[in-house]
């Protein structure tokens, strides 16, 4: 399955289980809410425990139409035929990922626009730019603020997402630097209601600016 032209606008999901429900429930939350475009994120699991996540992920994101990206783990993106794989700049270089996954869509986390530039060199699909604002779900990751993400953008001529400290209140603001879409985890997974938030998350994208 190959839809890199068909990368969706607005709201980029991504699993978590620190939030008290599982990654296929968290992907069920995303997808029955409309998002249509699903990444699992697990760094900790044994392989054999994300490979069956993954699965079952790729299932639902079959049923909804929804395209699958696994993080970091080019291992399990190709042992379950996901549509793609996202790497940071401390995962598995972009170039390898894209040597074994030829047919596949790649995305690359960026901060700055020299990542950029080498992003888009190897080929990739999208970008990941952020932490836009501080975050509290990767504790190690310096966010990087509006005008780098404005540089990004500038710079970049493939799809740019926007992820960290994405909130409901700061989404009209991010929509204006014509990002492609935002990636969104704590502020949805970690509500009383995911599925509800989700949909309230895809109405603001959809809003006028």
């Amino acid at each position: 399955m190959h839809q890199k032209t068909e990368l969706p606008h607005g709201i980029y999901g991504i699993t978590s289980r620190d939030f008290g429900t599982s990654h296929e429930q968290s992907a069920v939350y995303l997808l029955k809410a409309g998002i249509r475009i699903i990444q699992y994120r697990e760094k900790d699991a044994p392989t054999r425990t994300m490979y069956n996540e993954a699965m079952n992920i790729k299932q639902l994101c079959r049923q909804y139409h929804a395209l699958f990206i696994v993080n970091d783990r080019i291992d399990i993106a190709l042992a379950s035929d996901a549509d793609g794989v996202h790497v940071g700049q401390d995962d598995m270089p972009a170039g390898i990922a894209k040597k074994y996954l030829r047919n596949k869509i790649i995305g690359v986390s960026v901060r700055n626009e020299d990542e950029v530039i080498a992003a888009q060199k190897i080929g990739a699909d999208y970008l990941g730019a952020g932490a836009v604002y501080p975050t509290s779900t990767k504790q190690d990751s310096m966010y990087i603020g509006l005008g780098a993400l404005a540089g990004i953008v500038r710079v970049a001529k493939i799809p740019v997402y926007a992820i960290g400290g994405i909130t409901k209140q700061n989404l009209d603001e991010l929509k204006t630097y014509n990002i492609h879409g935002a990636a969104v985890i704590s502020a949805i997974l970690n509500t009383p209601d995911p599925e509800k938030t989700a949909r309230e998350f895809i109405s603001i994208w959809g809003s006028g600016l």
